[in-house]
């Protein structure tokens, strides 16, 4: 049994085998491994008894659930008209040309992908930046490039 396998098992016995439970054992598995391989939603279509046509159309409809991997530290910028308005282009800009990558890429060693979002949920405080969990709000260009400079010495 492969450690996918085990792992999936894992999240269904804590939340269930309906399902209502596919969302949670999904978004586990990406905690896990950071994004959902091919063999994972195989393995979660099995244990809840679902198609995996199914689980991968779940799979692949939220922003938050990657089904191809990532960079180990994941950067989101919110693209909504608010934070457009704000300054977003600059932000992006500055960041693609920071780590060398178009929105969409993973930089060569892997540390970072850069992925804009539809929205964060804090337009108030825009334009809005997530790296993996952790939420930068109100940026210019220099204060992302500085977050992520942060992110670059750990």
């Amino acid at each position: 049994m492969s450690k996918t396998d085990q792992l999936v098992q894992k999240l269904v016995r804590k939340h269930g085998k309906t399902r209502n439970s596919l969302m949670a054992v999904l978004q586990g598995v990406v905690q896990e491994e950071r994004y959902l391989s091919e063999d994972a939603m195989i393995a979660v279509a099995r244990e809840l008894d679902l198609s995996a046509a199914d689980v991968y159309g779940t799979a692949s409809f939220y922003t938050f659930l990657d089904t191809i991997p990532r960079g180990k530290n994941i950067i989101r910028i919110c693209k909504t008209i608010t934070c457009h308005m704000k300054g977003k282009d600059e932000v992006l800009l500055a960041l693609e040309n920071m780590l060398k990558i178009k929105a969409g890429e993973t930089t060569h060693d892997k540390m970072f992908t850069l992925l804009t979002v539809n929205c964060l949920g804090w337009c108030h405080k825009g334009p809005v930046m997530l790296v993996n969990d952790e939420v930068y709000t109100e940026l210019t260009p220099q204060k992302a490039i500085e977050v992520i400079e942060e992110y670059s010495r750990k």
